[in-house]
């Protein structure tokens, strides 16, 4: 496979032709989990930038056709993943994966959607309705709850994607976009939704301390707001609140309620 020639092919697509098989490799070993879309290295989080080019000239080198799947039926580009109990992961009807997306061996999907680069680890449940966005990375053990959208980063190619890291709890009905790192073993309350730009403030201490794109690890957080001035007055704007630190041991994907009891607050 030539990562310099897909790259080419994503600057100059009349090389697309040319690069068509190196495509169709590359989105074939991300589909096996044998590449990904970003790695952890030394701590720091590093987009393979050749892997999402990839993946988006592999929308541009397939045409729309007709899957069947009765009672279901698809039309679209990207074929359905395949070969589910072979990988060793349970798929409830009617959730769908895309070819390209990795499903680690123990991973269940719901009634979800995880679209193609995608790489989810061992362990991890998509629960009904929830989204994992194109390229979004989630770790060993996590659990994604109904109706969250963990949301997909394609372009630009350089981009990072959202990351749950491992142990993480995402509660129901949130959204993380916009590249979010969310570091092992955070626990998000219900309605938690953060974005690039969301103020993350935990308020555990004396003085709050802010961040932006990332959840601590182990952070309990909810949904809050804070007064901003506008021209027309002060009003409330969402973020998100860190209203405490859970212990490592803490088994978060059946103790959502009780570790958001030990800090005062049931969602």
């Amino acid at each position: 496979m030539n990562k310099e020639l897909i790259s080419q092919a994503f600057a100059d697509r009349s090389l697309l032709e040319s690069a068509r098989q190196d495509i169709c490799e590359a989105i074939d070993l991300l589909d096996k989990g044998q590449i990904r879309v970003a790695e952890k290295e030394n701590g720091v989080w590093k987009v393979n930038t050749w892997v999402k080019e990839a993946v988006i000239l592999y929308f541009a080198i397939n045409k729309m056709q007709t899957w069947e799947t009765p009672p279901f039926e698809y039309y679209d580009k990207i074929p359905l993943k395949s070969n589910l109990a072979k990988a060793g992961v349970r798929a409830v009807p009617p959730g769908t994966a895309r070819f390209g997306a990795y499903m680690a061996p123990g991973t269940i999907l719901m009634v979800g959607y995880v679209n193609i680069g995608a790489y989810i680890d061992s362990g991890t449940m998509v629960d009904t309705w929830a989204l994992v966005g194109s390229c979004a990375q989630i770790g060993k053990n996590v659990h994604i709850a109904a109706g969250t959208i963990i949301g997909g980063v394609l372009e630009p190619a350089n981009a990072s994607p959202v990351i749950i890291e491992d142990n993480c709890f995402i509660g129901s009905k949130c959204s993380i976009v916009e590249g979010v790192i969310v570091e092992e073993g955070a626990v998000l309350g219900s309605g938690v939704n953060i974005t690039a730009s969301t103020h993350i403030i935990d308020v555990t201490g004396p003085e709050p301390v802010e961040y932006k794109g990332r959840v601590p690890a182990y952070s309990v957080v909810i949904p809050g707001t804070r007064p901003r001035k506008f021209a027309a007055g002060v009003y409330n704007v969402p973020c998100a609140l860190i209203i405490g630190r859970r212990d490592a041991s803490t088994d978060a994907k059946t103790g959502l309620n009780n570790v958001l009891r030990e800090f005062g607050e049931v969602l």
